[in-house]
């Protein structure tokens, strides 16, 4: 299994966010997950890969030329793939995932989350999207989007696709027993 995470290329204000992107990458590798990620060697990006490749798995990064110095790409990957936009690394890391962890981060972060998330809904894939809430980071955002359910414009199928932990092992199991809802944006899978 190949999952992709999305994360900051920052450390954060606090230290446990680090910590908690180690220890999803030592996971991944105990668990026989190879690492998708956005290359670089920076911040959580660069935590979640040396996570993974300190316990002995497998890390492919992918990331655009232009950002290969402005994020320090992460020479001791397993492979590094350069690609020529950012647009190219996001489906790339789409194509070869199967499946999706956030860890906490900034716009990029939510931008990658959020757009194959919205894949997922319109059916354009069926991998899991799982946040692992390390410090309760995303609370706000989760409580948000149960507002956005009850205002009508997302139906609770589709909200419930977002699977949320807060310990790497039970976000990973959670993941692996992932089933799409039948439900995809207009009508019932059934329907179709």
């Amino acid at each position: 299994m190949r999952l992709c995470v999305f994360c900051g290329s920052s450390d954060g204000a606090r230290p446990l966010y680090r910590e908690a992107a180690t220890a999803l990458g030592r996971h991944f590798a105990q668990d026989g997950i190879e690492l998708v990620y956005g290359g670089g060697k920076v911040g959580l990006m660069g935590a979640v890969a040396d996570g993974v490749l300190a316990a002995g798995g497998r890390v492919t990064g992918i990331i655009p030329q232009s950002l290969v110095e402005k994020e320090t790409a992460h020479l001791g990957l397993t492979e590094l793939r350069v690609v020529a936009s950012m647009h190219e690394r996001k489906a790339l890391m789409a194509d070869l995932a199967d499946g999706f962890v956030a860890l906490p981060g900034g716009l990029g972060t939510f931008e990658e989350m959020f757009e194959v998330w919205t894949w997922a809904q319109l059916g354009y894939h069926r991998k899991p999207l799982a946040v692992l809430n390390a410090g309760g980071f995303y609370d706000g955002l989760l409580g948000f989007l149960d507002s956005v359910v009850r205002e009508g414009f997302v139906r609770e199928p589709h909200r419930a696709m977002l699977i949320v932990g807060t310990e790497p092992a039970d976000l990973v199991a959670r993941i692996r027993a992932y089933e799409p809802p039948r439900v995809i944006k207009w009508v019932k899978a059934e329907e179709r």
